[in-house]
């Protein structure tokens, strides 16, 4: 069984707006994982980052979150399918943040003859007590015993244990006898391929002492295979075509063949265990055993080449040969036992890997040169005081970043523009590139023609104009000496209030109310129309502008927004009530996640409503009926499903608030000359949005991908 990659963030409130670093620190972990000091994002958690089939983001070249809300119902399924959602805070040079300063692609040269480009990739500790291996196993030599993963280690390390809650129905090998310096070593490599099911055997080879082949089989999977994998695995649907052998005649075989106190060998070979579906008590894992600092880990290749001087899963070769890795691995092993932690720590392995992966990028001055783009070579050497730079890690490491777009990606030179290139050719190239690259940067826009129109200057005036609208409702007709302070007070229970002002107009009076949330203002429609209020029969209803024509198609896809799946609007709380009251008072509610109480932000007092997240949607629904009417410390709750995310709850505060600062600016001598420019608008944002569900359906399980909207500046 796979484990699954999983992104978990804070979605209500604060938790809801981040700024460039820290989306730096995500693409950075999820990349390089513990590689070149990259660390866990501060404010989200990768859950199995070796799992991360890749990384793409997808730039919308100078859109903002403007342009997603303008556009709202246009971005289809870009709002449907990505349910983490964060206003970014806005950077005066976006490529730097997100590429990192002073790239360099040119490799300088080093007194010891190596290539380098930069000085934290050929750090050389002189002092062998400061090697991971030193660190972890000490300087003297021992018996194998003493490299067995312990049952801690094979729990931190994802190794099948006996009667673990994911192990039910594996297999025991019943391998249950004391080892001891003199156990037998078996070497063990399988090669997997994606079913239905996730990934299966679908070869396995066994390997002993000596080196010898005991068991190199094909096996049939249960499920349908949905990729063979054959770069890797070298397995095609040819081969398996005659194959009878399943799963449980190959458990059978290896429980006959290993002795019961057999040690098996293998690189990540938890990953072959949990394939098998089989568990044994005694094992030595390559990648585990050569240490390296922050969890990384060796590659197999490598190390068989280093140690070994043996160049295994070579590129002419179809796929991985599992006997020739079993095989491999096993002598790893025997190597490290014979000579012991200070040989193998005087190898230097981490200055081997450097030396061997800038000799492939000076080899290949290309190495980074997308389909589409040209790389300028960076002549000049970068600041002293310049940041690593993204791309110069994700070099060091082997990874071949993909770049497509039309606009300039990155501003520092490292890619010119192409500017003949049209969103559907980069998506063409997308489809094709992306799968084979574990880092990509995919930069769609909308074009020139649009970037130079004035359509960009009224679009944040028509937004905050309809957001307004969206968040304003007339109440009336009113007798002529109604009480208002009945009228603020009854529409108070819906949900804080922004300004209250009688119209006076109209024959008989009304009142126009903005709320602060669009939940209040929803409210008020379906609650108080057609009620009695301040001694009247009245009317409720938001502006009736040609912008607000859509209004109730808005409010009900908003509604579906995945985002605000089993989330929950409560109004009606008294201003006095904390976290703690609202925690208590709805602990029986089930499965209850998250609880968000908005603060006003100049002031920092609660406002008079909350979120309520949900584990399941159908709790939330389950919520909604108990709460509405339930009285608390004497007030009357009002309750619906969730329309805004915390991050434009955040938005809407802060347009209200420049609002009023800075006045009306509303360019009406240009919007008729526009009405036919952004009606193509629509139609090309509507465009760009399939092009982004092609592109993301395309991808592996466990991609992590981010679509950004940088904005002008």
């Amino acid at each position: 069984q796979e484990k699954s990659c999983r992104l978990s963030a804070a979605l209500l409130g604060e938790g809801s707006h981040i700024s460039q670093e820290q989306l730096y620190e995500l693409l950075k972990y999820a990349a390089l994982g513990k590689c070149h000091q990259a660390a866990q994002p501060s404010w989200c958690h990768i859950y199995h980052q070796s799992h991360l089939a890749g990384v793409v983001v997808v730039v919308l070249h100078e859109m903002s979150q403007l342009h997603f809300y303008r556009f709202y119902l246009q971005f289809k399924h870009l709002r449907k399918v990505f349910p983490h959602r964060f206003t970014l805070t806005p950077s005066a040079n976006f490529p730097v943040s997100l590429y990192g300063e002073g790239t360099n692609l040119k490799p300088q040269t080093t007194p010891q003859g190596l290539t380098s480009t930069s000085s934290e990739c050929m750090t050389k500790s002189s002092d062998l007590q400061c090697d991971p291996i030193i660190q972890r196993y000490g300087e003297k030599k021992q018996g194998l015993t003493s490299y067995t993963l312990t049952l801690e280690e094979q729990k931190k390390n994802d190794y099948p244990i006996e009667g673990s809650p994911g192990c039910k129905g594996y297999i025991s090998t019943e391998c249950d006898q004391q080892r001891t310096d003199s156990s037998p070593l078996f070497g063990l490599d399988c090669e997997m391929c994606l079913t239905a099911k996730g990934n299966e055997v679908t070869r396995v080879s066994l390997v002993d002492a000596r080196g010898q082949c005991l068991l190199n089989e094909l096996v049939k999977p249960e499920s349908t295979v949905v990729n063979y994998r054959t770069r890797f695995s070298g397995i095609t649907k040819k081969m398996l075509l005659p194959v009878k052998t399943r799963l449980s005649d190959i458990q059978t075989k290896l429980k006959k063949m290993l002795p019961h106190d057999a040690v098996l060998v293998g690189h990540s070979l938890n990953s072959d265990l949990q394939a098998l579906e089989m568990i044994h008590p005694s094992v030595i894992d390559t990648s585990l055993l050569f240490a390296r600092s922050e969890g990384r880990r060796f590659k197999l290749k490598f190390l068989a080449k280093a140690v070994l001087g043996k160049e295994i899963q070579c590129e002419q070769k179809l796929g991985h040969d599992p006997t020739e890795d079993a095989r491999a691995a096993l002598e790893l092993a025997q190597f490290f036992i014979e000579q012991g932690p200070t040989k193998v720590a005087e190898l230097n392995l981490e200055m081997l890997l450097t030396a061997e992966k800038l000799a492939e990028v000076s080899q290949n001055k290309a190495v980074l040169q997308p389909q589409g783009c040209e790389f300028q070579e960076q002549l000049s050497e970068p600041p002293p005081s310049s940041k690593p730079c993204f791309l110069d890690c994700l070099q060091v490491t082997g990874q071949k970043p993909l770049l497509l777009g039309r606009q300039g990606l990155d501003s520092s030179g490292l890619c010119q523009s192409n500017l003949s290139t049209s969103n559907k050719q980069i998506l063409q190239r997308a489809l094709e590139d992306v799968p084979l690259s574990k880092f990509s940067i995919i930069q769609f826009s909308l074009g020139p023609e649009y970037i130079a129109s004035h359509l960009h200057a009224g679009l944040d005036e028509k937004v905050r104009s309809k957001l307004t609208d969206m968040l304003t409702i007339y109440a009336g007709p009113f007798e002529e000496n109604f009480c208002l302070k009945s009228v603020k007070k009854e529409f108070g229970r819906c949900g804080p209030i922004h300004s209250l002002t009688v119209v006076t107009e109209t024959f008989q009076p009304y009142v126009c109310i903005q709320y602060e949330v669009l939940e209040a203002a929803q409210l008020a429609v379906e609650r108080l129309n057609g009620a009695e209020v301040a001694g009247s029969c009245i009317k409720v209803q938001r502006p009736v502008t040609a912008a607000m024509l859509d209004c109730n198609v808005l409010i009900k896809e908003l509604e579906l927004d995945v985002e605000n799946e089993g989330v929950i609007y409560v109004a009606g709380l008294k201003k006095s009530v904390t976290e703690t009251d609202l925690e208590e008072e709805f602990s029986q509610l089930k499965d209850l996640e998250m609880l968000f109480l908005p603060k006003d932000l100049q002031s920092g007092k609660h406002r008079n409503c909350c979120f309520l997240k949900f584990q399941k949607a159908q709790s939330a629904m389950d919520a909604l009926e108990a709460i509405n009417g339930w009285s608390m410390k004497g007030s009357e709750l009002r309750s619906r499903n969730a329309l805004a995310p915390g991050h434009l709850w955040r938005w809407i505060w802060q347009m209200n608030h420049s609002k009023e600062k800075q006045g009306k600016h509303i360019f009406y001598e240009k919007m008729e000359q526009l009405c036919d420019s952004e009606q193509d608008l629509r139609k090309k944002v509507k465009k760009l949005d399939q092009h982004i569900k092609k592109l993301y359906r395309s991808l592996q399980n466990n991609t992590l991908c981010v679509v950004l909207f940088p904005g002008m500046n």
